[in-house]
């Protein structure tokens, strides 16, 4: 018996219909890049037949390879390959408005109404489950990577230099980088890839895709020395053009100038997703400018965790406090510096990844399964993971003695985050619901705490 003939291609897709499913898709994008991930790969993959699974793939693998948020990417590369750059540029950008919008009601709700019984019992719950949830995504990115001695060795080394010297992020991820390739040169097996992490968890698509395996390149996705040239040189235009305009108007040592700065070079350090990042947004965000407290910070993660959107959106968090504690506009315009402030930083932050993906999708198009930088990128990755250890440790600690050391231990806080665990690892809890009744538990414990 024959097998049937596959589903043909849907028909042409209108770039309107595309920016709709967009814009939901940044609405509904919660559980982290794999959650987002997943999302995508079953509406353009399995449902829309938009893209194949291979070439969908193809996209993922060059994206995991960029400093930034992957799924964000990979929302734009798509939309580049559909409907060129405006369609690629609108879809990385409906991907974060929602959470941007989002995070800057939260954000003004948090200074408002922080000390409010309601809203603080809320946050002391869910922050307990923040460091589990930290804790649990260095135990799934190192069961992913450290897949040799080597590679828990660097693993381990990030961890002592950043807990134990405080060695800023940027040069581990430079080390891990230099050794990853030298390393290889003489053991190359080391540093091999493992290969498929999204590939084995999904499914081929049923029937033909528009954009299908062997689907021409598009015109508009064909490397062009000339194009390349144009996209970079705009990137970098834009980027001065509006640092010129925040240094004119407030001076280079001003917040809003300041803040550029500091989240143009976080922006270059993002690899391994948001949890490997935090620790040098920390570094300078609280330790060097000031703009929010180590406690403030955590309740962003929550805040981050809680939202649609990349969790690197956090960062708006940290622009809206930093904005509003400086005052940027003055002291009669709060709300309107710190809004800025978050827009400011949110534009630094994902500016880098519009030019990786328009200036690198046409090379990635022509060079399918050729893209270099796999042990650099490995050595980083296993890096990463003892950076993130050193986070949940940081968290753990600001959590369980809110007053440090010398304080009180908040036994309630020790017993949420190690339920919070049990959830993750043993009953496999998604980040929503735990967080929710993480949040539940804290207000209860909080009013009980208020009638007793």
């Amino acid at each position: 018996m024959s097998e049937p003939a596959p589903a043909p291609p849907p028909a042409r897709l209108s770039l309107a219909e595309a920016l709709r499913f967009w814009l939901w898709l940044g609405f509904v994008s919660f559980g982290g890049p794999a959650g987002q991930i997943a999302i995508m790969h079953t509406e353009l993959v399995e449902r829309r037949r938009w893209i194949s699974e291979t070439r969908f793939l193809h996209a993922l693998n060059y994206c995991m390879l960029l400093p930034g948020p992957e799924a964000q990417q990979l929302a734009t590369y798509i939309g580049w390959l559909l409907h060129r750059a405006w369609g690629g540029i609108l879809a990385g950008l409906l991907f974060v408005l929602p959470s941007l919008l989002i995070l800057i009601g939260l954000s003004w709700v948090y200074l408002r109404f922080g000390d409010v019984p309601v809203v603080a019992g809320i946050f002391y719950g869910i922050k307990p489950a923040v460091t589990a949830i930290v804790l649990h995504a260095a135990h799934r990115i190192g069961s992913r990577v450290l897949r040799n001695p080597w590679m828990w060795g660097i693993a381990a080394a990030a961890f002592i230099a950043i807990f134990g010297f405080g060695t800023p992020f940027p040069a581990i991820v430079l080390a891990a980088a230099l050794i990853g390739h030298f390393a290889a040169r003489r053991w190359p097996q080391v540093f091999t890839p493992g290969g498929g992490t999204h590939a084995n968890k999904v499914g081929a698509g049923p029937g033909r895709a528009l954009i299908d395996d062997d689907t021409p390149t598009p015109a508009h996705a064909r490397f062009s020395k000339l194009q390349f040239v144009k996209v970079i040189a705009l990137g970098l235009g834009l980027w001065a053009g509006v640092m010129a305009v925040l240094v004119v108007a407030h001076g280079w040592q001003g917040t809003l100038a300041q803040m550029a700065w500091f989240f143009s070079k976080a922006a270059l350090l993002t690899f391994g997703g948001a949890y490997a990042v935090l620790p040098y947004v920390y570094q300078g965000a609280v330790d060097h400018y000031q703009w929010l407290t180590g406690a403030q910070m955590i309740d962003g993660l929550a805040l981050g965790e809680t939202t649609p959107g990349p969790l690197i959106m956090v960062v708006a968090f940290v622009g809206f406090i930093g904005g509003w504690t400086q005052a940027v506009l003055g002291p009669d315009a709060l709300f309107l510096g710190a809004a800025l402030a978050a827009c400011v930083v949110t534009f630094f932050t994902f500016l880098p990844s519009f030019v990786f993906i328009l200036a690198g999708g046409p090379l990635v198009e022509a060079t399918h399964g050729r893209l270099g930088f796999t042990a650099p990128l490995s050595a980083i990755t296993a890096a990463v993971v003892g950076v993130i250890l050193n986070l949940a440790l940081f968290f753990a600690y600001h959590v369980w003695w809110p007053q440090g050391f010398g304080g009180a231990f908040d036994a309630a806080s020790a017993v949420i985050t190690v339920l919070a665990l049990v959830a993750l690892f043993r009953l496999k809890w998604g980040v929503m619901p735990l967080l929710g009744v993480s949040a539940l538990a804290g207000l209860g414990l909080t009013l009980l705490r208020q009638v007793s």
